[in-house]
């Protein structure tokens, strides 16, 4: 298990180059996302979202928040009119749920749609972009409080994580805002 701390900057190459090389090889990491620290794995590896959902100790039929580098991570491609709608919203702390029939099961959980979210910040996108589509749940097992810093994580999963990415502390964190694509028009949930 490596562990990173607040002496080294979210932008290091190393921190960046450690945390792509794990995510890649399905490892399962915690990171500060643009809302508050995730527990995050490749969306495109099963064994890898099987472990997220094991040390959360989540609900097998719940969908994970995944986060993308870009529009062209979406597993489905989607009509102009939705792509325009999704550039008035990202990036940004909105998840959006979408009608996502190509997303593997292990993300879609029995559920035909998947909640996306293009983040703002610079350097988590270009994380995503290196590691393609992340699931992206909270940091805490289910029913706890979400963790606020990497000593809370550390406590919830121990060697369960692979890689922790210090972010310093989350003051005020909340989750997205969230939105589903329902007959055409976005309509907000929270």
């Amino acid at each position: 298990m490596s562990s990173l701390n607040n002496t080294q900057a979210v932008s290091s190459a190393s921190l960046m180059h450690t945390l792509a090389t794990c995510l890649k090889a399905a490892g399962v990491a915690v990171l500060r996302t643009d809302t508050l620290y995730g527990i995050v794995a490749s969306a495109t590896s099963m064994a890898a979202v099987e472990r997220v959902y094991a040390a959360k100790r989540r609900t097998p039929s719940k969908s994970p928040i995944v986060l993308i580098g870009s529009i062209d991570q979406l597993f489905d491609t989607y009509d102009e009119s939705v792509l325009v709608k999704l550039a008035e919203l990202w990036p940004g702390p909105v998840s959006v749920i979408l009608p996502s029939s190509q997303a593997p099961e292990w993300v879609r959980r029995d559920n035909q749609s998947v909640a996306y979210r293009l983040p703002a910040e610079a350097d988590l996108r270009r994380l995503l972009q290196a590691t393609g589509p992340l699931i992206a749940p909270s940091a805490n097992p289910e029913g706890q409080p979400p963790a606020t810093t990497i000593t809370e994580a550390r406590v919830y999963f121990g060697e369960l994580v692979d890689v922790y990415a210090d972010g310093g502390q989350v003051s005020g964190g909340k989750p997205s805002s969230l939105y589903r694509l329902l007959g055409g028009e976005l309509e907000q949930l929270r």
